[in-house]
Order: structure tokens, then C-alpha cells, then sequence
């Protein structure tokens, strides 16, 4: 522990699982006080508590939908109410929908995509920026994705999604600026939930992800995307703003292949 987050307070949306476990524990090892949140509010209880027990430093869980304006608002109030103010907001919470052709995809499906995307990370950003200001400035990291720069099949909500994310993160640069509120973009690859499940679950998966990646390995959460977050949140960064990083060992120069394998059958249900 470098002490690079001592002091300061901080909420991390879908904390508790996948990129964002790594993300929270990261955080903590450099001082941070923490609210962590998720829609599995067990989960987040237990991070939390790990949390305190291997760091010593302050966490606390709390159920939260970012599909639900009521749910953000508490979240931004409940960490404020815990610690006393607000420092940095990473809205790493997001839903893939099933993977199915953009021709087939609902308007549940993009709603539901968006809410918890781009209007959670819209409202929590909004609720958050007046305790930021307060504090005389802070930093919002929200999250893009390889997947929205290579048009990656299966995922059109996703990725319109997250396009909206990145041009919510420019806008917040720019406009936000002038309270010392920077506002940066990741796009991560690593063991996400996602990812990691596949792994596990499918021979040969991990080897076929990671072919065509520079560094030729995944990201861990904890040590290779969790520090880049840190950075973004301490006084390292402090003249980075409106800035996209890619944090993926590479893999967005080469790109990757996402044309599914059962295209046929996909395109036999339409």
C-alpha cells in the first residue's frame, strides 16, 4: 500500500463482482474509503467486510439497482452520510442482454441496457458532482469498451450504450472543469464476470481471448486494471481530464473476432 487513495472517499458501482471486486479491493489497499454497491446486496455486504478485516480501512455494502434514479440517489447520499463527502465516483456497474442479432433485439432489451448504463451513470454523476464541488473538486471514472470500438456482434444495446457513456464523459470534462471535477473514460479488458465464467466453463477459451493480444495474457481486476483506476482517482491524474484509456494489455490495435459461431442458427430464428 502506497497510501495513494488516503483520505479519500469513494463509490464503486457493481463493486462487488467481477472487474469491479478488483476494483474496490485495489482501492482499498491505497487508502480509500468506500461505498459498494450492487444489486446483490449480500455480495456487497461481504466485500465489504473482507474489505475492513484484510485493509482496515472503511467499507460499507449497500444493495443498489442503477436502473433506479431512487436507488442512485441514496447510494450517492448514503456514502456521504458514511464518510462525510464524496471524492470519486466509478460507475463500473452495466448488463449485457442476450446475445442475440441486432435485428432480433427488444426495446425491453435497450431500455433495460440503458438505465442501468447510461441513465445510472447519468444520475449518479449529476448527484454526485455538487458533493465533488464541494470538497473542491473530484474525479468520475466511468467505463467504455472494446466492445463499442470494434461493433462487436450480438451487442448492439451494449454498444450503443456505451457510446453514450463516452460522450457523457467528454461533455462532464468539459463542463465540469471549472469545479476541478475531472472525468476520464476506461475501456478494460480483463476476468470480468463474464470472461471468467467462460474460462472456466470452455476448453481452450482463455488461450483463443488472449491470441491475439500483445501482452498475450488477461487483465486481472485487482492488479492490472484496479491500479489504472487509481491513478485516475488520486492526485496523479490531477491534470487528466476527458481522456480514454485503454486498459487492455493491447488488445484494442489488433481488435477481435466476435462473429458468432452459430451465425446460421441465429439467423434461422429471425
Amino acid at each position: 500500500m502506497t497510501g495513494l487513495l488516503e483520505g479519500k472517499i469513494g463509490i464503486v458501482t457493481g463493486g462487488a463482482k467481477g472487474l469491479g471486486y478488483g476494483i474496490s479491493r485495489r482501492m482499498a489497499r491505497e487508502g480509500a474509503s468506500l461505498l459498494i454497491t450492487g444489486r446483490d446486496g449480500a455480495a456487497t455486504d461481504a466485500v465489504a467486510e473482507e474489505i475492513r478485516a484484510e485493509f482496515g480501512t472503511q467499507a460499507v455494502g449497500m444493495a443498489a439497482d442503477m436502473g433506479v434514479k431512487e436507488d442512485v440517489l441514496a447510494m450517492v447520499g448514503r456514502a456521504v452520510d458514511e464518510f462525510g463527502g464524496l471524492d470519486t465516483l466509478v460507475t463500473n456497474a452495466s448488463l449485457l442482454s442476450p446475445n442475440i442479432l441486432l435485428e432480433n433485439k427488444t426495446d425491453d432489451m435497450l431500455r433495460r441496457t440503458l438505465e442501468i448504463g447510461t441513465w445510472g451513470t447519468w444520475w449518479a454523476m449529476q448527484t454526485a458532482m455538487p458533493h465533488m464541488r464541494a470538497r473542491g473538486g473530484g474525479s468520475i471514472i466511468n467505463f467504455y469498451s472494446i466492445d463499442a470500438q470494434t461493433g462487436a456482434w450480438l451487442h448492439a444495446d451494449y454498444n450503443m450504450n456505451k457510446g453514450a457513456i463516452l460522450g457523457l464523459t467528454r461533455s462532464a470534462a468539459v463542463e465540469w472543469g471549472r469545479f476541478n471535477i475531472r472525468t476520464n473514460a476506461i475501456a478494460p479488458t480483463g476476468m470480468g464476470q463474464v470472461f471468467a465464467q467462460l474460462a472456466q466453463d470452455v476448453p481452450g477459451f482463455l488461450d483463443m481471448a488472449t491470441a491475439s493480444n500483445p501482452l498475450k495474457r488477461a487483465g486481472d481486476p485487482e492488479n492490472d486494471i484496479g491500479p489504472v483506476v487509481v491513478f485516475l482517482a488520486s492526485e496523479m491524474s490531477r491534470f487528466v481530464n476527458g481522456e480514454l484509456i485503454n486498459v487492455d494489455g493491447g488488445q484494442h490495435l489488433p481488435g477481435y473476432v466476435s462473429v458468432p459461431h452459430n451465425l446460421a442458427e441465429l439467423e434461422a430464428q429471425s
